[in-house]
């Protein structure tokens, strides 16, 4: 629970620092009378509430795909559960969608938390506001280069540090509660019913600073599979939810008896003495705010490659323990990349904070759609307990979400274009595989032509391991060989890698052989989409004999060739066939030893 604390829950809890603050001071800054300030408090306590204790603790960890979390992992329970459903193509682009506007959530949280910490140096002295950009710039660099050592090394640092940071914005918010108690009362949702009912313009426009108290919330789904539903949802219920609602309660106290306050109010909770303390704790809480949303995009990368839908590249397991702790060397200095474009673009926490809301909300309404699709097609709940249920939860994620659409111009553009980016991304490599594969079931050869083809041929000594995509076929490589060798192995393996819609494979499972005829098998490996394949330990593991000195793996490597046709299709062909050359090799994909590898090319022309 602590180590979940650590890694899951640095987003959400590192809100403080901002989130309250922008109501008061944004471009649709309400008064600081005591009308709007519980009007504000009762909104941030029940968005806590309704969003992450209802909707993704009690409800959305629960639709997890044998263990995993994230949109991903759900379009793969929906796909195993209801095949055929005839909602598939708009349930795996909202999936799709959602995913790609998690990259950009990725991408903004570091900015805007690391921002928001150093910006307390310019309490001390207003010269030092020089120093905010290099400062942040410097940790988002250390934060990214000590990613290679895995969730399970940092989390057992992060844990301890998040545990007393939530237990320092705790007692801050009891001190200045005490200064006025009567900020509790806005746990009473009329507080917030009375907001929206007689100052509805500014309320909605609210709601979109609002919603930055639950950025991250999706990082509880998405990192499931690093530590578990259980421990996560007791991190927030015992540590993190108490410690965030005496946080924000304490900040109304403070402005309430001290309006100039609002300038800063989580670094004006604490004495002018702890200031320095403060900023340096804040600083280590933003760090691990950002961990939590890096080590999902590692995690959500895995399972868009297992599935179909991102190129191959290199994962490496960071944790022999845990699956789904994974790093993706790629992926981390992209976001390095964007993060510190971000830092230098915008140049304060506020001015990032549009976006962040847009992306934010984007994505848990979608999120809320695929969920009310469990809840009605798979799960079958009781209509009179889910239809109310779930409504609430609809109806507050589309309110944040229209109020957050107002900020487009502002900053919610740019999460838009990154999901635009990735979505074309996602959409390009699926239809090309998709249309690869159709090409090699037209091409290739019917098992049994070619073994009546090769009842003369000269057998030489040895044995050749073809992968192969198509199970029925026989593979490229293993035609070319034939025609320009004109011999065929001793013992051929056609091997074929599946990748099942669950997280983890059974190991009784992994393997399965088949005799075509004596001398030649296929071979059926399968692997889960949270997992890294292995091609030769899984063959060994199964008693499938391959001699180390004795064995050459055939591969074949296809040179995309777009035809000429209009100019769109030409583009999405021309980005395909980058797409493969810059892929990460079969050999490394599948753990292939490489003295043993030969590769056979070939060109193969797509529309």
């Amino acid at each position: 629970m602590i180590a979940a604390t650590g890694v899951v829950f640095g987003d959400i809890a590192t809100s403080p620092l901002y989130a309250f603050r922008e109501s008061f001071i944004g471009a649709h800054a309400l008064p600081l009378d005591r009308f709007h300030v519980l009007g504000v408090l009762s909104l941030l306590v029940w968005t806590l509430l309704i969003v992450v204790t209802l909707k993704y603790v009690a409800i959305t960890m629960r639709a997890d795909n044998r263990g995993e979390g994230g949109s991903f992992a759900l379009l793969a329970l929906i796909q195993r559960v209801t095949p055929a459903t005839p909602l598939m193509p708009w349930i795996a682009g909202a999936a799709l969608v959602a995913t790609a506007l998690f990259y950009g959530d990725a991408m903004i949280t570091p900015a805007i938390s690391i921002l928001s910490a150093v910006e307390g140096l310019a309490l001390f002295d207003a010269r030092m506001a020089g120093w905010v950009l290099p400062v942040t710039l410097a940790i988002v660099v250390l934060l990214f280069a000590v990613q290679h050592r895995g969730t399970h090394a940092l989390a057992a640092w992060f844990g301890p540090l998040m545990l007393v940071w939530l237990l320092v914005i705790a007692s801050l918010g009891i001190f200045n509660i005490a200064a006025a108690p009567e900020v509790l009362k806005a746990l009473d949702p009329q507080y917030a019913l009375r907001f929206l009912a007689f100052d509805p313009a500014r309320s909605f426009l609210t709601l979109g600073t609002v919603v930055l108290a639950v950025t991250g919330a999706e990082a509880l789904y998405a990192d499931m599979g690093h530590f578990g539903r259980k421990p996560i949802a007791r991190a927030w219920l015992w540590l993190a939810l108490p410690a965030l609602l005496l946080c924000y309660a304490g900040q109304s106290a403070l402005v309430l008896s001290n309006p100039a306050a609002i300038e800063n109010p989580f670094y004006r909770m604490g004495p002018a003495s702890l200031l320095a303390p403060l900023v340096v704790l804040s600083s280590i809480a933003t760090v691990i705010a950002s961990q939590s949303i890096i080590s999902g995009a590692f995690s959500v990368t895995q399972q868009a490659v297992r599935l179909g839908y991102l190129p191959r590249m290199t994962i490496l397991q960071t944790s022999s323990g845990a699956v789904g702790q994974v790093y993706a060397p790629l992926v981390n200095a992209v976001l390095l990349a964007a993060v510190i474009a971000l830092i230098v673009g915008f140049g304060s926490s506020s001015a990032l904070a549009a976006a962040f809301g847009f992306a934010v909300t984007t994505t848990m309404l979608l999120s809320t759609l695929l969920i009310g699709y469990v809840i009605f097609r798979i799960w079958r709940w009781n209509l009179f307990i889910a239809v109310p249920v779930y409504a609430i939860v609809l109806t507050f994620d589309a309110a944040l979400f229209a109020a957050s659409s107002t900020k487009f111009l502002a900053g919610g553009w740019l999460p838009v274009l990154v999901a635009v980016v990735l979505s074309l991304l996602f959409y390009v490599w699926r239809r090309g595989r998709a249309q690869l594969a159709d090409q090699r079931r037209r091409d290739g050869m019917p098992l049994e032509t070619f073994l009546a083809s090769i009842a003369g041929c000269p057998r030489v000594a040895g044995t050749a391991v073809y992968l192969t995509s198509v199970s029925h076929a026989v593979p490229a490589a293993l035609l070319h060989n034939l025609k320009h060798n004109k011999i065929v192995h001793e013992s051929i393996l056609l091997v074929t890698v599946e990748t099942l819609l669950v997280p983890v494979a059974d190991t009784g499972r992994r393997v399965s052989v088949a005799a075509v005829t004596p001398g030649i098998d296929q071979v059926t490996v399968r692997y889960g989409f949270m997992e890294l394949p292995d091609v030769p330990a899984a063959l060994t593991a199964a008693g499938v004999v391959l001699p180390d000195c004795d064995v050459t793996y055939m591969l074949s490597r296809e040179t995309i060739v777009p035809r000429a046709r209009a100019w769109w299709a030409r583009w999405r062909g021309e980005m395909f066939a980058a797409l493969v050359r810059n892929a990460e090799t079969p050999m490394r994909s599948f753990r292939l030893p490489a003295n043993r590898v030969m590769e056979l090319g070939s060109q193969v022309e797509l529309d």
